[in-house]
């Protein structure tokens, strides 16, 4: 099954709706950046939406909070409702700096303590808590540059 950019009526997900992952992309470490995809599944009994950029904020492994600043990696698309049937997916890729600090982060040692949870609120409400696999730090103050969600591959 596949999903696609509608307006159908589906209304947006809550956070308990759907389940995920916010995984390394395999061999996109380069110039001081990583990639990370995040997925978000549909695991209630019917259809629900994701749109836009993803909402979230960084947990460390005891839940405490960390500094995040969710950014858009192209200001120019806004990105369409992706509809998620059941056991549907959607995936949106940030690009962060694990290593090289920025202003307001350790300039000796982890820029940021290690992230081991990303918690993503949905527009529809509510919260879904996802692994970060592998923990990772993110420096200048926890910028994620996010893509719009889109439908996965």
């Amino acid at each position: 099954m596949t999903t696609t950019p509608t307006t159908s009526s589906a209304a947006a997900c809550t956070g308990s709706q759907l389940s995920g992952t916010f995984a390394v992309v395999p061999d996109s470490h380069g110039a001081g950046q990583v990639a990370y995809l995040l997925t978000l599944t549909n695991t209630s009994l019917g259809s629900c939406f994701v749109f836009g950029l993803p909402q979230a904020q960084l947990l460390e492994a005891d839940g405490s909070g960390l500094p995040t600043h969710i950014a858009a990696a192209d200001s120019l698309h806004l990105g369409a409702r992706i509809v998620l049937a059941r056991g549907v997916s959607a995936v949106a890729q940030a690009r962060f700096s694990p290593s090289v600090p920025g202003t307001g982060d350790s300039q000796s040692g982890a820029c940021q303590p290690k992230a081991a949870t990303l918690r993503v609120t949905p527009d529809g409400g509510g919260s879904v808590d996802v692994p970060i696999r592998p923990p990772t730090s993110v420096c200048e103050r926890g910028t994620l540059n996010f893509d719009v969600f889109a439908p996965a591959p």
